[in-house]
């Protein structure tokens, strides 16, 4: 057999063995009681020790880097291939090799999302592990949460640096203040400790608005990057978030409340800000839904600073509707179902049930 053949063949094998390794692990994870929680606990941070070290030491998002290389070089190397294939410079041979490397590298990936993210799907929950039991509240109860967190808010946001339109804006420091918070809840709660690589501001944010969102970990490099053009407020927060998937909690709601947890623990006032701004417009939602003369109520107790913030956000994310954000969430949708998460992008909204049971005794 030919060297270029036998190559070939390997590739072909070593991609089967590497799918197939995914999928167990992934059926194990499901399956086997523990194990899940025993790699999220002993593995799982020995990976972001070192591959989230050596990428952390990289100033940009490498994960974006390389998502555009991909798209350039791709679709180039399809059409030389087609193009030569049409001429008959290429033949079978060369079109094997190809689509091997393609099928080797795609199982590649597969196995670095189910080690990085797949398994980390099926740990104990965050509250699980720290004994936070949420219990069924009156919307009555509800709306007193969304009153205290309005009180939050009120405060926080007189702490602010603002710019002459009146909008939290924040110092450049975001990225070393999100692993500070990060490590303070560590403090606090024994799961959240660890190593931290600073999150990533996107170059090409575009991207995440257009999808409507304002973030993404990135598993095959274990980073958490974050929506640079969103407004302000929303960054810490985000980062946070982000961050805590980097823990192993990588259900939606779970990260949302770490967030919150996180931005409170801070001591620098556009943190506290921010996670007492995002825990408000998520109780209020909820509490808008249950009762709109009650929502009434309590967003009218919101500072004129605070409704500036709002609005400005309102208009931001407002610009980017349409088919591709719709598209990005019905996705969005069928991987959390497809990862355990039933609700789908529902369950973003389970915060509410975190953050209620949290603030009870305030």
């Amino acid at each position: 057999m030919e060297t270029g053949k036998r190559h070939d063949l390997a590739w072909f094998y070593c991609g089967a063995v590497l799918f197939a390794a995914s999928f167990l692990l992934l059926f194990l994870a499901r399956r086997a009681a523990g194990m899940a929680q025993w790699y999220a606990v002993y593995m799982y941070p020995v990976i972001v020790g070192t591959t989230g070290r050596i990428f952390g030491l990289f100033p940009m998002s490498v994960v974006e880097v390389l998502l555009y290389v991909t798209i350039c070089l791709v679709p180039a190397s399809m059409v030389r291939l087609l193009v030569r294939l049409i001429l008959r410079k290429a033949g079978k041979a060369e079109a094997v090799h190809y689509f091997s490397g393609i099928w080797l590298t795609a199982s590649v990936l597969f196995l670095l999302y189910t080690l990085n993210c797949g398994i980390n799907y099926q740990r104990k929950s965050f509250s699980e592990q720290e004994g936070i039991v949420t219990e069924a509240y009156s919307v009555e109860e509800l709306q007193r949460v969304c009153e205290i967190l309005t009180q939050d808010v009120n405060t926080y946001a007189e702490q602010v640096e603002r710019d002459g339109d009146g909008l939290m804006v924040l110092d450049g420091l975001e990225r070393e203040l999100a692993v500070e918070a990060m490590h303070s809840l560590g403090e606090s709660y024994e799961g959240m400790a660890g190593f931290y690589p600073e999150p990533k501001a996107l170059a090409g944010s575009w991207l995440l608005s257009v999808q409507n969102l304002s973030g993404i970990y990135a598993p095959f490099t274990v980073e958490a990057n974050y929506n640079n053009d969103m407004t302000d407020y929303n960054i810490p927060f985000t980062a946070c978030h982000e961050l805590s998937h980097l823990r192993g909690f990588m259900q939606e709601e779970e990260a949302n409340f770490i967030a919150y947890l996180a931005c409170m623990e801070s001591d620098v006032p556009e943190f506290r800000y921010s996670g007492s701004m995002l825990g408000w417009i998520h109780c209020t939602n909820a509490l808008r839904r249950e009762d709109i003369a009650a929502w009434k109520e309590v967003r009218g107790q919101l500072s004129e600073k605070v409704l500036a913030d709002l609005q400005a956000n309102s208009e931001f994310w407002s610009s980017y509707e349409g088919k591709v954000s719709e598209v990005s969430e019905q996705i969005n949708d069928h991987y959390l179902k497809a990862n355990g998460q039933s609700d789908g992008v529902k369950s973003y909204g389970r915060m509410v049930d975190l953050l209620a049971a949290y603030l009870k005794e305030r």
